[in-house]
């Protein structure tokens, strides 16, 4: 999409012309009334970001390239205190984890999350790996997790409910069987079966976990996945159709060794490309989390399909977001190149999903520390300094036993009450990748997910560590 260049726009709203006198020797024409000067059209939001100057960066697909000790040192414990997160707020017999926990005190919510659940099950990993707990203890609530999800979970045709009792599995809420939270859950769990590789029965159980998802299906007929189901009304009228979360389960769906869905569906999803501030990049209207999520699992560093190489569309993507948060300082002043970052997260109003660019939902300068840690692997050096800096501004108002809260408010001077374990989980997961690679490693030795690859015609690229935004 081409962009309006400055000098463009003043061309084209400060065109002028004379005014015409009477000429001598013929009757005046009738007095014509001046119209008043045409105002300058207000700035775009992709205009303005063009106002702000960034540093030129070379796609640099290596860990700690561009990292402080000292942020690889808060790292290293914000790490540690989200895993204690994922082992203490996760029932000892069922492995289901909260939705959300208190910042302090004792949570007593029986609501769980299949996704959190799904980024606890990776926990359990890289806690086992950096001893932030025992490895023993994590191979076992590995285990019974996995067991639980398989023998007593409520599902069907192998999908699970978004959300669940901690306890029973039961449904709650009325919530639907959800396709992309399954999802998350089973990157999860695939993580555990090729780290846990020594443990006979996790082998098992994670594989006939994979085995019983019905992909097809969750295709209800159609050329993309349904995003879910419920038992009163069927099938969700809303489609995987458009870029966002999707393209791991995609993967997954194809690659499935039991129920798999054809390899064109890949190419049915649509790719709209956005550009803000000179940035062009495939992205749908979400929060930034679209961006993350995909890629906590699979590696798509070096790589690229018939459309895109998908590591580098994100690191543009997180290049426009911080762009368009430093055009939001207009609004809210607090906002600067030290803090950023806006993503679905509480607020003072309850939880909002909200982000941009382009701008959506009531926004009002509550900043989400998940939106820079989720970020990590795409912009190293500003999403570590933005966590520091949120760390040094706020200390333990805001950085507790699990790491920092959801969201704060600077000028309301207001702190989030608790952790959500999405949130925390798309973190903890993208520091241990920028940190040494781990999940991204563990994860892409499952041979469903390469063979996908290989089927929707994934292949080297050679530009991956070229590009200069």
């Amino acid at each position: 999409m081409d962009r309006i260049t400055r000098r463009e726009l003043l061309r084209q709203a400060g065109a002028t012309g004379a005014l015409a006198l009477g000429t001598p020797g013929i009757a005046a024409a009738a007095p014509q009334a001046i119209a008043p000067p045409t105002p300058n059209p207000p700035k775009t939001e992709s205009q303005s970001a063009e106002n702000y100057p960034h540093p030129p960066g070379v796609f640099i697909n290596r860990p700690l390239t561009q990292v402080s000790k000292a942020a690889d040192a808060l790292l290293d414990d914000m790490e540690g205190r989200n895993c204690d997160f994922f082992w203490n707020e996760a029932s000892p017999r069922t492995g289901l984890v909260r939705d959300r926990a208190k910042v302090a005190g004792v949570s007593l919510s029986r609501v769980a999350s299949i996704a959190a659940t799904g980024f606890g099950l990776s926990a359990l990993c890289i806690a086992s790996k950096r001893n932030y707990l025992r490895p023993i203890d994590c191979e076992e609530r590995v285990e019974k997790t996995l067991a639980f999800l398989l023998e007593e979970c409520p599902h069907e045709h192998g999908f699970l409910y978004h959300f669940i009792d901690i306890e029973s599995g039961q449904r709650l809420f009325g919530s639907e069987l959800s396709s992309i939270d399954t999802s998350l859950l089973l990157c999860g769990v695939l993580h555990c079966r090729q780290y846990f590789t020594g443990n006979a029965r996790i082998q098992a159980l994670a594989t006939t976990f994979y085995r019983r998802i019905d992909w097809q299906w969750m295709m209800n007929g159609g050329t993309t996945l349904s995003m879910g189901w419920l038992p009163d009304l069927g099938f969700l009228k809303h489609r995987w159709d458009i870029y966002a979360e999707l393209t791991t389960m995609y993967l997954l769906a194809i690659g499935s060794p039991t129920h798999p869905i054809p390899a064109q569906t890949w190419e049915s999803v649509q790719r709209p490309v956005v550009s803000y501030g000179g940035i062009d990049y495939i992205s749908g209207v979400a929060p930034i989390f679209i961006h993350q999520y995909p890629q906590a699992w699979c590696d798509y560093r070096d790589v690229r399909d018939r459309h895109a190489n998908y590591f580098t569309n994100s690191i543009a993507a997180t290049r426009a977001h911080q762009l368009w948060c430093l055009v939001l300082s207009q609004r809210f002043p607090w906002i600067d190149q030290n803090l950023w970052g806006i993503t679905a997260s509480d607020s003072r109003q309850g939880y909002r999903v909200w982000g941009g660019p382009p701008s959506m939902g009531p926004l009002d300068g509550t900043l989400a520390p998940c939106a820079a840690a989720g970020s990590l692997v795409f912009l190293p050096a500003e999403c570590s300094h933005v966590l520091l800096s949120m760390k040094e501004t706020l200390g333990d108002k805001l950085y507790g036993r699990y790491g920092f809260a959801d969201a704060f408010q600077l000028k309301a001077n207001w702190v989030g009450s608790d952790v959500i374990g999405i949130n925390v989980g798309i973190g903890l997961l993208m520091a241990e990748n920028l940190r040494n690679g781990f999940v991204w490693e563990c994860f892409m030795k499952n041979r469903e997910v390469t063979h996908a690859m290989r089927e929707v015609a994934f292949h080297p690229d050679p530009d991956a560590y070229k590009q200069v935004l």
